[in-house]
């Protein structure tokens, strides 16, 4: 059984969920569950950032020791990852000692690999340094980065001038190596757009970056003291970044999370840090390299991106609450592309949900149930599938498996319309051969028997086929198919056969909303 061990980027412990981490969490766990119907050996990790300067100052202002604090945001994490049933096999926290001492043995490899080489040419060294530092981003900021003596991406938050004595790690050694490895590998970073930014960074030349900080004690203490004896704490992307490595110290966990990862999923914004500062703090520890890092876009609310500093947020109970949690997810992913931005709104929520769930899947499901217990006592009628309409069908799912597990991976937003095609076909296909006229003449038989075989066989592959988005409706669905088991362990690259199978007809899969969308 192959492997597939997927990661997303760790949650910054400093506020509640808010729709850009459902969106990215979504998003993997389709891409998770997907797999593991596809007869992958998966293993997802997601997890907690919860040290750096940011999560001390915010505990101080709310009166909590830190760790109290994260402890509070993690489980208001983990209770909303099980409400949108997120996959996870394992949730990690950076306050976890497992992790701390898995920081310190990574970091104590690149000191082991410095120890051949001439002072001038080690990885780390001593420096002193004053530059900009967003604590937003937990990042010193380059010129560009800076727009009206504020971060881009941290509008309200004012630049702090800082000046460190520091260890620093020399990141400008390893532009010639990651150009290389991009010209080698263009698939390490995807989508596109992603890897041409990365590779004009490349271009401008990389500057060292501070692998410790000083004047605070919230982190993870750096292994070595400076020359001067001080002790300091472990830099938080030092910290953060390394948790996708240190998930295997973990007990249980040695084997399911082996190194190296096969994906990371991440947000556009920290595309930097997994893409030029992991992989050479990888290449200086002599470890390999991840297969690929995908970095996602932003989801706005009305045009503007999620900030909770910037008050533009989206409470994730009220839109889970209003359709459901899986039509949410189907939203999510269907709406927003995973390899570039999207917008919420609940016009186009209400719209997708009354065209693509209610009317189009929705109704195909109550339709064909209903036409099967009428006209054949509930049972599925043996057979095949019409030769007419299945090598249609056939296209689509390949189609979405490529958007999944292929050459357009991972675009679960491409999947999904592969096969709700499919199911406006299928729609069509009832339309053109009237079962209802069909059952009129006994003539019919053999015929009726094909369309109402066909229409079971389809929506058992949509039902399957769509577990990943919507694995509570579609495990609905496929009981009232009368399919058995778990259709989230049904095989995606297995036919299904529904001849025999007995029907029963049950609540609506998506109802139509009694009340208006709530305005935000």
């Amino acid at each position: 059984m192959p492997r597939f061990y997927l990661t997303t980027a760790i949650d910054y412990a400093n506020g509640d969920p808010h729709l850009g981490h459902a969106f990215e969490k979504i998003g993997a766990d389709a891409i998770a569950r997907y797999h593991r119907q596809l007869g992958y050996d998966v293993h997802f990790l997601i997890g907690m950032d919860e040290h750096g300067q940011k999560v001390a100052r915010t505990a101080e202002l709310e009166g909590v020791p830190p760790q109290q604090f994260v402890d509070d945001i993690a489980s208001r994490f983990l209770a909303t990852w099980a409400r949108l049933g997120i996959s996870h096999d394992q949730f990690i926290r950076t306050t976890a000692a497992e992790h701390k001492a898995g920081v310190a043995r990574l970091i104590e490899r690149i000191f082991a690999a410095d120890a051949a080489l001439p002072e001038a040419a080690r990885n780390f060294y001593e420096r002193s340094y004053t530059g900009m530092y967003c604590v937003g981003c937990e990042s010193f900021k380059q010129p560009a980065d800076v727009v009206d003596g504020k971060c881009a991406l941290h509008t309200t938050r004012t630049l702090e001038e800082v000046t460190e004595h520091n260890w620093f790690f020399r990141l400008s050694a390893y532009t010639a190596r990651l150009k290389a490895l991009f010209a080698a590998h263009p698939g390490f970073l995807e989508p596109e757009s992603r890897r041409n930014e990365i590779l004009q960074l490349l271009e401008q030349g990389l500057d060292d970056i501070s692998a410790s900080r000083s004047r605070f004690e919230w982190g993870v203490p750096f292994p070595r003291p400076l020359s001067s004896g001080e002790t300091q704490t472990t830099y938080v992307w030092f910290d953060a970044l390394p948790n996708y490595w240190t998930a295997r110290f973990f007990a249980g966990f040695e084997h399911r999370a082996a190194w190296p990862a096969d994906l990371h999923i991440i947000g556009k914004d920290i595309t930097r840090f997994h893409s030029v500062i992991w992989p050479a703090m990888l290449m200086a520890a002599g470890e390999p390299l991840p297969g690929l890092v995908w970095a996602h876009g932003f989801i706005s609310l009305g045009g503007e991106r999620f900030s909770k500093s910037a008050g533009v947020k989206l409470e994730l109970s009220d839109a889970i609450d209003r359709y459901g949690v899986d039509a949410f997810r189907y939203y999510l992913l269907c709406e927003v592309p995973f390899d570039g931005d999207g917008n919420f709104s609940w016009e186009r929520f209400e719209e997708v949900y009354t065209s693509d769930l209610a009317n189009t899947l929705g109704n195909l499901g109550s339709r064909s149930i209903a036409m099967i217990e009428k006209y054949r006592g509930s049972v599925v009628p043996l057979g095949s599938p019409a030769p007419a309409l299945w090598p249609l069908h056939a296209a689509d799912l390949a189609r979405a498996r490529a958007a999944i597990d292929g050459e357009r991976r991972f675009r679960p937003h491409e999947a999904i319309g592969a096969l709700f095609d499919a199911a406006r076909r299928t729609n069509e296909y009832i339309q053109r051969t009237q079962p209802w006229v069909l059952a009129r003449d006994e003539a019919n038989t053999g015929r009726l028997d094909e369309v109402l075989h066909t229409l079971a066989a389809s929506l058992a592959h949509f039902a399957a086929w769509l577990a990943p988005v919507m694995p509570q409706k579609m495990q609905a669905l496929w009981e009232q198919l009368g399919g058995p088991g778990d259709v989230t362990r049904v095989r995606l690259d297995q036919p299904i056969e529904v001849g025999g199978w007995k029907v029963t007809k049950g609540a609506p899969l998506f109802p139509k909303p009694e009340t208006p969308p709530a305005v935000s």
